[in-house]
């Protein structure tokens, strides 16, 4: 067929197509064949479900810090709102980063917040607004999984060859995520706002 064919059956319209729905293009949990990446399908099939796993964590952990920094409250306010924010947007890089990874494998990166809450190994927190300790409690409890979950994830992925996976583990999540405990950690440390504990009988006799 001509091109002159083409133009002259083809209506052109400037009204915009609404309601279109199709079937997908590609189903969850399968990968696709398009980039010579030196990696086995069986492989990059693993390595997108871990991932998977990984970017429903972060997001949720993300999440709980935008509740956190939206409902903090005490003395510690101005600090703790900046910082939950600061965190937030570390978060929300490594979310793209891990999604665009998977989608570089081949894989289909979960999105939608009803995927990411039934996938999440994290504890949902009530709806309300809780104490400051709980806060920090829930966020570095929050921080264990992912970084549990990164130390094995990372040493799988050396193992199968995929060092791109293993340097965005190992580099990015791992340790931003332990940073970040570090700060949230030294806001839970029981010490005197304005003045020091007198020091001990014990330690004044030596």
């Amino acid at each position: 067929m001509s091109k002159k064919q083409i133009d002259t059956n083809t209506k052109v319209s400037a009204q915009p197509r609404f309601h279109q729905r199709a079937n997908e293009i590609q189903a969850y949990g399968t990968v696709n064949h398009a980039l010579p990446l030196d990696l086995e399908e069986p492989v990059r099939l693993e390595m997108t479900e871990q991932l998977n796993q990984m970017l429903a964590d972060t997001m949720t952990l993300r999440d709980l810090y935008k509740k956190s920094h939206w409902q903090v409250a005490g003395p510690t306010f101005y600090q703790l709102h900046l910082l939950y924010d600061k965190h937030y947007d570390e978060q929300s890089e490594l979310v793209d980063s891990i999604a665009e990874r998977i989608q570089l494998l081949g894989g289909v990166s979960l999105a939608m917040a009803a995927d990411v809450a039934e996938t999440t190994q994290i504890e949902r927190p009530p709806r309300g607004r809780e104490e400051i300790p709980v806060q920090l409690s829930r966020l570095i409890e929050a921080h264990h999984i992912i970084i549990s979950h990164a130390r094995t994830l990372g040493r799988r992925a050396s193992e199968l060859g995929d060092d791109g996976t293993n340097d965005l583990v190992v580099s990015d999540v791992l340790r931003t995520n332990e940073l970040q405990v570090w700060f949230l950690s030294e806001h839970l440390v029981d010490v005197p706002l304005v003045e020091a504990r007198e020091k001990s009988a014990t330690a004044g006799a030596k």
